[in-house]
């Protein structure tokens, strides 16, 4: 149990930074970034993406759009802003950072079942 609520903090602290990343290669649909994180086994569902994507709009961090659909009503497209890419760059090297701490801190340790 307290491993399991440490993965779920683990990934909720990255998915920001995964969602400001998959928006900056460009203009994005909402259910194509649900797909871009399952693909990446990041597993999120609408109810924890929009209220995100909100936030981060709020905050200035993306835009959007609305275009018209050719199977239904029209559909919100999202794109970075020049402040969601100065804080995407932030976030790049705040995650480099981390990766190394991370790695220079669990080098040489034995897995549990290694002894």
């Amino acid at each position: 149990m307290i491993a399991e609520n440490t993965q779920i903090q683990m990934r909720k602290g990255i998915l920001e930074y995964c969602v400001l990343s998959i928006i900056s290669k460009g203009e994005i649909y909402a259910s194509d970034i649900i797909a871009e994180l399952k693909r990446a086994e990041l597993l999120v569902v609408e109810g924890t993406l929009y209220p995100l994507l909100t936030r981060l709009k709020n905050n200035g961090l993306l835009s959007y759009s609305w275009k018209e659909s050719t199977s239904g009503p029209p559909r919100k497209y999202y794109q970075i802003t020049e402040e969601g890419l100065h804080v995407l760059h932030r976030l790049d090297e705040t995650w480099k950072e981390l990766v190394y701490a991370v790695e220079t801190s669990v080098a040489g340790r034995n897995k549990p079942n290694e002894e």
